[in-house]
């Protein structure tokens, strides 16, 4: 079932957006090679240094993208959420436009208490912007919405790279 902002979206956009529904998993060669290095964001993550974090997070995208035949992204990771009314930053993608090697950034500190996020929520961080990555560059769409099937695609692939089963 599409979310309530499919109904203003052009016919081609909303065929867009039913063919990123359509997908339900990022189909990776070998999940459990990659499980080694999602687990090394945990303790990066827990020295509250961005440079530590940035690395682990690096080696990992870079990991995903050599078995997913994607382009390169350089992973960033920001220290304290950006924050406004509407809430906060927790991470963001900026695909290669002109020339530009795509990025990825996260933050690892909360805004209002300056608090490392926790590992789970921030590596779910990651994924959501690498999944932005996958959108474009594996599936071949030429927008990225936020559908079931995105959010479906990136749950799966969280329990993937931290060695977990499917969900039930």
């Amino acid at each position: 079932m599409p979310f309530a902002y499919y109904d203003r979206l052009s016919a081609s956009r909303q065929r867009v957006y039913r063919k990123s529904d359509a997908i339900a998993r990022v189909e990776l060669r070998d999940a459990s090679a990659l499980v080694p290095l999602a687990r090394a964001v945990e303790p990066a993550l827990a020295t509250g240094e961005p440079r530590a974090a940035q690395a682990a997070c690096q080696a990992l995208v870079d990991a995903l993208n050599a078995q997913l035949g994607t382009p390169p992204v350089r992973a960033r990771v920001l220290a304290r959420r950006p924050s406004d009314a509407g809430g906060e930053l927790h991470g963001l993608y900026e695909p290669d436009n002109d020339g530009q090697v795509a990025r990825v950034s996260v933050w690892m500190r909360t805004a209002a208490r300056d608090d490392v996020v926790r590992f789970r929520t921030f590596l779910r961080t990651l994924v959501h912007e690498m999944c932005h990555h996958f959108d474009y560059e594996l599936y071949g769409l030429p927008e990225t919405f936020h559908t079931e099937g995105f959010y479906a695609r990136e749950s799966a692939l969280v329990r993937e790279l931290l060695g977990e089963p499917p969900a039930g």
